[in-house]
């Protein structure tokens, strides 16, 4: 008991503060609180309480009302709190007045979501991603006490103050921030190689998408065999996996988990992430995983399908996943291009993979070719990309293959038309 108590107190103990507009949905505000309550959990803050104001509009100044930063200050200092956050991105005035007023640290929901992001990436080009996020984020928040924080230039006939360290630590964070766009653009051009060398095998590419702890990689693991780390936590996995997967007629695809999207994700990392998403992007399918026990999953929707728009990846096909159905009390109705599964079930796993082969298969036609024996290399190409309809056969008098498959239309190369027969049905 004692060193649970211990634990406890060693947690930061954190208000939220949040604001209801006049204009908005309360129900949509309640979620994002919720959403934002998680995420204090997820760094081991302790919640202490919420703290909220109705309003027609945002303070351009205080946020809240300066009364209620008032009265805030004064429950800080009652209940001896470590750390405010507010559900919203303040600007950088009001983060300044705000800190003014309020004894203890104060962050805002964007500088959350990056501190948590920061704890969870693993890859170089992960952690130089939430860096860049970061110093976004912080090069207009900078401020400095004026001549106070001014010193003396270093050169050689120099007069005068010089740079103060306010200009300073702008422009370090300036040319850290040329620096890390390099390192990216070195890291995508990397990526980029390694996806036009999947596109060249003509292996499908799958894209797992969804809302943050849908149940993404928990669906890749089982799919795979993987051995991606899958928590109840919210961002458990930031850097994108690749597995490959067999679909029950043999066929091979490769299978990438990526990061979760939430409610008003910060646009620094969305921009920072772009290489990371550009998979999304690449991908002949995308699998919507949405956590349908969820009580807002559509509402959870609605963000992945605004996000998916914004990273110009919304006319790729899509197949809605609705996951923990062993979760659900009541029948749940999805629309016909979903399916409704708990990725712990065998059974709906094979349903999810003939649903796959279905939707990756449906531009293939079937052709029959006769390919001369010296033309092992057309034979290969058509066992690895196309799906066989009969058994290979041999035809000794005249040295010939005889080959039936299912073929996507686009790789009916010219050499090939050379070899075909009329198409059988």
């Amino acid at each position: 008991m004692e060193k649970k108590e211990l634990v406890q107190q060693s947690k930061e103990q954190a208000i939220l503060v949040g604001l209801y507009l006049q204009n908005e949905s309360k129900q949509k505000v309640d979620n994002s609180l919720a959403e934002l309550s998680q995420l204090a959990e997820t760094v081991d803050a302790n919640v202490q309480l919420i703290f909220l104001q109705q309003r027609q509009q945002i303070d351009s100044t205080w946020y809240l009302g300066k009364g209620k930063i008032e009265e805030l200050a004064v429950l800080v200092k009652e209940l001896a709190t470590d750390i405010v956050i507010f559900n919203a991105e303040l600007s950088p005035a009001q983060a300044r007045n705000i800190e003014q007023k309020i004894d203890c640290k104060v962050i805002d929901r964007t500088q959350l979501i990056l501190d948590i992001f920061a704890s969870r990436a693993r890859s170089r080009e992960g952690k130089i991603q939430v860096e860049l996020a970061q110093l976004n984020y912080l090069y207009p928040r900078l401020s400095g006490k004026g001549i106070s924080l001014s010193r003396l230039g270093g050169g050689i006939g120099t007069r005068g103050p010089g740079e103060t360290k306010l200009e300073t630590d702008r422009r370090h964070i300036r040319k850290k921030i040329t620096d890390i766009k390099q390192d990216l653009n070195e890291l995508v051009r990397h990526r980029d190689l390694y996806r036009k060398r999947r596109k060249k095998n003509e292996i499908p590419q799958v894209a797992l998408v969804g809302y943050t702890n849908a149940g993404k990689s928990t669906l890749l693991n089982q799919l795979t065999n993987a051995a991606v780390l899958a928590e109840d936590k919210l961002f458990a996995t930031l850097d994108p996996t690749s597995r490959k997967a067999l679909l029950p007629s043999g066929k091979e695809i490769i299978i990438t988990d990526t990061v979760g999207f939430i409610q008003d994700l910060p646009h620094s990392l969305i921009a920072a992430f772009r290489s990371t998403l550009e998979e999304v992007k690449e991908a002949d399918l995308i699998l919507h995983v949405v956590d349908a026990s969820h009580p807002f999953y559509f509402e959870q929707m609605e963000v992945v399908d605004q996000l998916l728009a914004e990273i110009n990846a919304h006319s790729i096909p899509r197949l809605q996943v609705f996951n923990k159905a062993d979760l659900l009390n009541n029948p749940f109705y999805c629309h016909e291009s979903g399916i409704v599964i708990s990725a712990f079930k065998q059974t709906d796993l094979a349903e999810l993979l003939q649903v796959l082969e279905r939707r990756l298969t449906k531009h293939l036609q079937t052709y029959q070719f006769r390919i001369p024996a010296h033309r092992g290399d057309l034979l290969s190409y058509i066992q690895n990309r196309g799906k066989l309809t009969a058994e290979l056969q041999w035809n000794e008098d005249e040295e010939i293959y005889e080959i039936g498959a299912e073929l996507d239309s686009a790789m009916l190369t010219t050499e090939l038309k050379n070899y075909l027969v009329n198409p059988f049905h």
